[in-house]
């Protein structure tokens, strides 16, 4: 049990002989400090004190983010309450209780600063060798000689023990494009390789399945399963088939659960990751590539174990009969990616083989039937017009290629057929794992309206059905060309989506329950979710008791690691970003202001920057105007691009 789970769990209770041995000092300091109270055995949180992680705001205000706190609200730190604390560490804060107003707290100890490791770089000023922290630019400490710093020279790249100051490793040198995956990883102390017991326990099972030593499972081999992925893919989660006759549509999920067991090696490591970290070379998976890219990957012409979902619809209509959950061997006929489907979708039948023809033959109709479920899904759900951009690198990692892509019916076909297997998952469950969304508070509504309305947006529909209105405001952006921008300022307005023991619903897609079931090689959740349903399948009580033990904890844990692995690929693209910039400063370049706030923002709109940010010199700015733009600075170590507006063009009003 790693830290935030172990004072997760000690909020709500914890019996003595339940904490681990590595936390029983801090445990014990906690006692004694009489901020944990113990009647006989069972030990919980003074209900003064609260623990939690610490964001800072740019005027030097505390927030404290209670671990395991869900939904509740932050709770107010004035900045000489902070005790020291930076952002991101875990302290021990005691409530503050005064006048009416914001819940506040003070910070009574420091529990865990925010990061183990401090990543810097040396940079010569004055005839010697600084070290500085790679995002501040601020200096470092560290247990190294002024000798040893001039050996490596100027632009080195360290991790550092944060409280020894010891030097872990050298990591390369700033100047090379091949340390930016160092670096993000590094930033939010993830790792590559997996350790020898994990790789071991993961090559235990071989490279192929025989089906005929699973009789117990359901045979579904002779059915023509298929795979839709991006071209790149190498770990394929996913097969679908449908029963035209039948209507039931398979939806068939890898069986990671039956080669990852509670507690083993690999189970602990995919624990700690959490999520496949994806970089536009490469992946850093969430298990070893023994597993992920072979023996539980759905690859075509092998067979593999796989947890099925069967979804019978009613004849001529859209309307669910059942759900079956099953245990079975697949066997997947053909591999193809999104481009090739959408071909066959358009009616391009050029590159058509046999095999092609059996699936079209039930892909056709299934894409029809997916359509009509989504027309009436968005009756009640939002539709987000969201790019996603992929980048190409060359062999030394610099960028030479980007791809803006937008989803296409192939996205759709394969998004709602997974949509219907979590949606099965989550209906099965009364506890365990939920992705949850909650809907905006009347406030971000009001507050949204108010950002629209500077645009030249207004509505009169009533804020009661947010549905409604957000496609409202949706149009009136289509109108304007700002469908993306005014989509983003939509999503932040919304509640961020996270993973709850509880089903709270899915306020986005307006869905009653919904879970993530459908990527168990990528996801820990939906590992955790197919040993809960394998265990109900099974009626294994027991395994369903120690499943759901602190169940809560697990889910808030999966949620950190979550937007810690989306960090790590913002930041690596953020450097190739950068480098780029640092490459084309002789020129203007389009953008268009995405915030106007203290620190203006805008957003490359054209070439191999688009999708970048550009900090603004420049105060008074229009937001969403188009400008050009030139490119004063670049700062390769904090991957951050710096310019002025050299023309403003038209604003979207």
């Amino acid at each position: 049990m790693d830290l935030k789970s172990f004072l997760t769990l000690l909020q709500r209770g914890i019996s003595r002989k339940d904490v681990p041995r590595k936390h029983i000092e801090l445990f014990e300091s906690l006692v004694l400090r009489k901020a944990v109270k113990c009647k006989k055995e069972f030990c919980k949180l003074d209900g003064k004190y609260r623990i939690g992680t610490v964001d800072i705001s740019r005027n030097g205000t505390g927030y404290l983010s209670v671990l395991g706190g869900g939904m509740q609200k932050d709770l107010l730190i004035d900045p000489d309450d902070l005790g020291g604390a930076g952002k991101g560490d875990i302290v021990l804060a005691k409530r503050i209780f005064g006048k009416a107003g914001r819940a506040k707290a003070r910070v009574v100890e420091i529990l865990k600063r925010a990061f183990d490791i401090t990543v810097a770089y040396t940079k010569a000023e004055a005839g010697s060798i600084q070290l500085c922290n790679l995002k501040t630019d601020l200096p470092v400490t560290a247990a190294i000689s002024q000798k040893a710093l001039h050996e490596l020279g100027a632009g080195a790249v360290l991790k550092i023990d944060s409280h020894s100051g010891m030097v872990r490793e050298v990591l390369g040198n700033i100047s090379d494009p091949k340390v930016d995956e160092k670096i993000s990883l590094a930033l939010y102390d993830k790792k590559e390789a997996f350790d020898e017991a994990c790789e071991r326990e993961a090559r235990s099972f071989g490279d192929h399945v025989d089906k005929n030593l699973y009789p117990e499972r359901e045979d579904l081999t002779h059915l023509a399963f298929c795979t839709i992925d991006p071209p790149d893919a190498k770990d394929f989660d996913d097969a679908i088939y449908f029963d035209v006759e039948k209507r039931i549509l398979y939806v068939a999920i890898a069986d990671v659960s039956h080669y990852v067991s509670a507690h083993s090696a690999l189970d602990k490591e995919a624990a700690s990751r959490g999520f496949t970290i994806y970089f536009p070379h490469k992946s850093i998976p969430m298990l070893p590539r023994s597993l992920s890219e072979n023996i539980c990957s759905l690859k075509p012409n092998e067979d593999r174990l796989a947890m099925v979902w069967k979804i019978a619809f009613a004849p001529d209509s859209t309307e669910v009969v059942s759900e079956t959950l099953i245990e079975a061997v697949i066997h997947s006929r053909r591999r193809y990616t999104y481009d090739t489907i959408d071909a066959f979708l358009a009616g391009d039948f050029r590159e058509k083989t046999a095999i092609d023809d059996e699936i079209l033959a039930f892909l056709l109709p299934l894409h029809t039937l997916l359509g009509k479920i989504r027309k009436k899904r968005l009756e009640t759900g939002c539709a987000f017009r969201n790019t996603e951009i992929r980048m190409q690198l060359d062999e030394n990692q610099n960028l030479i290629g980007l791809r803006v892509e937008t989803e296409t019916p192939s996205h759709a076909l394969i998004e709602d057929a997974m949509l219907l297997a979590n949606k099965a998952a989550a209906k099965a469950l009364d506890k365990g794992i939920f992705r949850t969304h909650e809907p905006p508070s009347v406030e971000k509504m009001e507050a949204l309206l108010d950002d629209l309305a500077v645009l030249g947006i207004y509505t009169d529909e009533k804020s009661e059905d947010l549905y409604r209105l957000i496609r409202v405001l949706q149009r009136h952006a289509d109108e304007k060309g700002i469908r993306e921008e005014v989509d983003r300022l939509i999503i932040r307005a919304q509640q961020q989506a996270i993973y709850d023991h509880q089903s709270r619903g899915h306020f986005g897609l307006g869905f009653e329950h919904y879970t993530h079931f459908t990527s168990p090689i990528r996801r820990y959740s939906d590992l955790v979710v197919h040993r809960l349903l394998r265990a109900i399948l099974q009626n294994d009580e027991k395994m369903q008791r120690y499943i759901l033990r602190n169940i809560d904890v697990t889910a808030a844990r999966i949620s950190e690691l979550e937007r810690e692995a989306a960090k790590v690929e913002w930041d690596f693209m953020d450097r190739k970003y950068a480098r780029y910039a640092d490459a084309h400063k002789n020129r203007e370049w389009k953008a268009r202001v995405v915030d106007d706030e203290s620190t203006p923002i805008a957003r490359f709109d054209e070439g191999l920057l688009t999708g970048a940010r550009l900090f603004l010199l420049d105060h008074e700015v229009a937001l969403f105007s188009d400008v050009l733009v030139e490119i004063t600075d670049v700062h390769i170590p904090q991957a951050k691009i710096i310019g002025r507006i050299t023309q403003r063009l038209e604003r979207h009003v």
